[in-house]
């Protein structure tokens, strides 16, 4: 595997005793992906594998679990979230072409590798990735420490800078002992750790300034458009008003807005997804969510919000450009991949002429704040909490002005867990009785029409954002949903209002296309 930027190696090198060791271990560990390697070079006993053993326990999530040295096996593998972790040891082999056969370039395809003693194949473990870290750990202060000299290679050298910028913001935030706690990624650019020092939890939301994409329309990118936040600013603004609102946001503890590093509250594990799952009634935790969005949807709207130092956050309105870039991705993903070719462009032309008098019909909704992505792995149980606090909140910082429908849509056809019919219908009921009785401008048949047409947009870009997701970026688990994110669709089409819309959807996409995954017989 190569790196499409390649950068120069970066270097660090630390003293540490043998906790520090373990820790710096699991900080490697957070930031592994498919297809590192960790070379870790040193004499017998310098704590090589002690290393190996913490970060393989941190991706575990499992600080007993069984990790034998593999000097005599060679090679040991576990399964982790986000792939495998192979574990091997070099020191018993003869040469390079032993190494060969051990089928490391295959393990690396599905995972990550640790390697002990790669000096006794230096030109095979080089070249097996250049997204490499070198690791050198040699006994120090008379074997009471260890000096640790890493090297970063390809992506590693971008990524251990990071690290120490990382480590710097926590020695300044007060939380320099923290052990850091992998936590599995989403489909953003956004990265998160958990801390744990003994008495107290915190996240870190590591989400640096991302770089414009080209410019697509108008001479923006798609990110400007679409309204996508740039830097965490947003997210603490927003996080604060949500505060106020008496809802569960979590708490800024310290942020570095040049380095786009935040230290927040850990509302905790009971992510609604794992709720669920464990057993919880899902009519008992989406009613939950959907009164948090009555509490928010009744409050008073504010489109400039605080962020501190005297900066304020404007809040963007969803308008009619930023809808329209969102439903174009179902042409520019999900088509192709579901036929392989491009949607012809006089059939383009008629998609977006049909959908653009909906668009226009629902950009002159009442105005509320929209979170965008308010579902399910976003939302998190707190029961020990009140009223709408009962609900944590995460993942908002790209929230705009718009119809209050889009957000019940987001949560009542939830993109990753199903959410049956009288559920839905249920709940959708729930919140018009209730915003009929505090909004007396409320006006249901005009929501509901609303709530059908966000649902079928929001569910057309999904499409596109999957297909891109598995073609661009190569997570190609985000296919599986397509089947349930079609269901929706139907539900949403079959609005009265919306059948010429319905009419393109069916002549475009045949039903037995809706239930099966794009390109998976080629895979």
């Amino acid at each position: 595997m190569t790196t499409a930027t390649p950068t120069p190696p970066s270097n660090q090198s630390v003293i540490l005793d043998e906790a520090g060791l373990e820790r710096l271990a699991r900080l490697v560990a957070c930031e592994l992906v498919l297809g590192d390697i960790v070379a870790l070079s040193g004499d017998l006993g310098a704590g090589k594998s002690t290393f190996a053993r913490a970060a393989i326990r941190a991706r575990l999530g499992d600080d007993e679990a069984e990790v034998p040295s593999p000097t005599f096996s060679i090679v040991q593998t576990y399964d982790v979230s986000g792939g495998m972790i192979t574990h091997c040891d070099l020191y018993r082999l003869d040469g390079e072409d032993a190494a060969a056969e051990l089928g490391l370039d295959e393990a690396l395809a599905h995972g990550c590798l640790l390697v002990e003693w790669p000096e006794r194949a230096p030109a095979f473990v080089t070249n097996l990735s250049a997204d490499r870290l070198d690791i050198v750990v040699a006994e120090a202060d008379g074997g009471k420490r260890r000096s640790v000299h890493m090297t970063g290679h390809g992506r590693w050298g971008l990524r251990l800078a990071r690290m120490g910028e990382i480590e710097a913001f926590l020695a300044s935030s007060g939380w320099a002992a923290a052990r850091p706690v992998p936590m599995a990624g989403d489909a953003s650019s956004r990265r998160y750790l958990r801390l744990d020092d003994g008495k107290r939890r915190a996240l870190v939301m590591d989400a640096p300034r991302q770089p414009d994409g080209p410019p697509i329309r108008d001479g923006m990118p798609y990110s400007r458009i679409a309204h996508i936040a740039e830097d965490v600013r947003p997210f603490v603004a927003i996080a604060r008003h949500l505060r106020g609102l008496g809802l569960s946001a979590p708490e800024i503890l310290a942020a570095d807005f040049d380095a786009g590093l935040l230290l927040t509250e850990d509302l905790g594990h009971r992510v609604y997804g794992e709720e669920l799952r464990r057993g919880g009634s899902q009519p008992e935790l989406w009613r939950a969510a959907v009164d948090a969005l009555l509490t928010l949807h009744t409050s008073s709207l504010a489109r400039d919000l605080p962020i501190g130092n005297g900066e304020t956050h404007h809040v963007p309105d969803f308008d009619l450009t930023a809808m329209q870039i969102e439903i174009e991705l179902l042409p520019d993903w999900y088509v192709p991949m579901q036929s392989g070719a491009a949607l012809p462009l006089a059939e383009r032309e008629r998609f977006l002429a049909l959908w653009r008098p909906v668009l226009e019909r629902v950009s002159d909704e009442p105005p509320a704040l929209l979170l965008r992505d308010y579902h399910s792995p976003n939302l998190i149980w707190l029961p020990e909490r009140a009223g709408s606090a009962n609900v944590g909140i995460i993942d908002f910082q790209d929230a705009m002005i718009g119809s209050a429908a889009y957000d019940l849509v987001s949560v009542l056809q939830d993109a990753r867990l199903d959410v049956p019919d009288s559920v839905e219908s249920e709940l959708l009921t729930h919140y018009c009785a209730r915003a009929g009785t505090m909004l007396p401008q409320f006006d249901e048949a005009r929501f509901i029409y609303a709530y059908r047409a966000f649902g079928a947009q929001r569910n057309t870009k999904i499409l596109g954002i999957f297909a891109r997701l598995a073609r661009r970026d190569g997570k190609p688990g985000y296919l599986q949903h397509i089947p349930r994110i079609w269901a929706y669709l139907e539900r949403d089409l079959a609005h009265p209002e919306l059948c010429a819309l319905r009419s393109w959807y069916d002549s475009a996409f045949p039903a037995h296309l809706r239930r099966t995954i794009p390109g998976a017989a080629s895979r």
